[in-house]
């Protein structure tokens, strides 16, 4: 088999340290790793498998002999640096959101629609994380009876922020519990003990632009144009793992066994049902894996639709980012 030179951009990041720990786990052909962050964490090194890696200064001209760029860079330096990655040749994951929603750009969930990556033409977009968790555990329900509208609540872990995410909810407990004002930086108002029904900014119909990527995304991986999305984005003070409220309007009856038996075999997804030790999914448990747990499914009939409602989690760092991208990796090369 080929092995790649494969390289990771912002690997000091959350999403970098991942990515990192992901390519380790999945044993992809590597020929070499290469990783590369900013100036100051340039001659650092990093621990992968049997070696020490040094981090080398990401530059405009670093992208020579390299494969498969992951890319876990945000949306201000991917745009600098990507189109200089993809006309060296390479093949560009993106994590940032810059890429998403152009019509050139394959936006991949492995799961869901691999068949896209075909029509890369060097670049290939990761979505956003509530987007991928969601989508996994309602994707087999779109393909077997079609999807007509989704009513979805995210409540999303600190660490969808970053490092400074998670640094500040702890920051912020042991302010509280020592009676000092809370530090406030990287959240618009205090996380702990505290819900913040924002994530993004605000668009002129209220509107955030975090609420309105599940539409946007999920239009174009379920190639479901017309499918209409009411969202709400919460963060919560949660470490890690997003969970979401989502609420599934069809045309077509059928029977909550028929859901659970789809979503038992769908691929990405694990049921917790009634008849697990844990009743129904939580974030906690979710954490530091890549499947979907979904649970808590129920019907209604209302004017004349059927109505599913369910939960869901999923590990934002892994399967909402750095898996997914290497999953699409993956998939690029089995294709190739």
């Amino acid at each position: 088999m080929k092995k790649y030179h494969i390289a990771i951009l912002g690997v000091t990041g959350a999403v970098g340290q991942e990515m990192l720990k992901v390519l380790s786990e999945r044993q992809l052909p590597i020929k070499k790793l290469h990783v590369f962050a900013s100036k100051r964490s340039a001659g650092q090194t990093l621990h992968f498998e049997n070696q020490d890696l040094t981090i080398e200064e990401l530059t405009g001209d670093c992208f020579k002999g390299i494969d498969i760029v992951l890319s876990a860079l945000d949306d201000e330096i991917a745009r600098q640096f990507l189109p200089k990655a993809v006309a060296a040749g390479c093949l560009v994951i993106d994590n940032s959101s810059i890429y998403r929603l152009n019509e050139a750009v394959p936006l991949i969930v492995p799961e869901i629609n691999a068949e896209d990556i075909k029509k890369n033409q060097g670049i290939i977009a990761n979505p956003n994380c509530s987007t991928i968790i969601g989508l996994v555990a309602i994707a087999p329900l779109h393909q077997r009876y079609s999807i007509q509208q989704i009513v979805v609540s995210t409540y999303q872990a600190v660490s969808g922020a970053g490092i400074a995410g998670t640094h500040e909810l702890e920051q912020q407990i042991k302010e509280l519990e020592n009676q000092d004002a809370p530090t406030i930086d990287a959240f618009q108002y205090q996380i702990a003990y505290n819900l913040i029904p924002q994530i993004g900014g605000f668009d002129a119909e209220g509107n955030t632009s975090e609420e309105l990527k599940f539409q946007n995304e999920g239009r174009k991986i379920l190639h479901h144009p017309n499918l209409n999305v009411i969202c709400t984005c919460v963060r919560v003070p949660v470490i890690r793992s997003h969970s979401e409220s989502i609420t599934l309007y069809f045309d077509e009856d059928f029977s909550i066994e028929e859901v659970k038996k789809l979503l038992s075999v769908a691929p990405g997804v694990k049921l917790i049902d009634e008849t697990d030790d844990i009743p129904y999914p939580m974030p906690l448990e979710a954490s530091g894996q890549d499947l979907v747990y979904v649970g808590r499914i129920r019907k209604q009939k209302i004017n004349q639709q059927t109505v599913i409602s369910l939960w869901c989690c999923g590990d934002q760092l892994r399967k909402g980012a750095a898996t997914n991208a290497i999953q699409i990796a993956q998939s690029y090369i089995e294709q190739n």
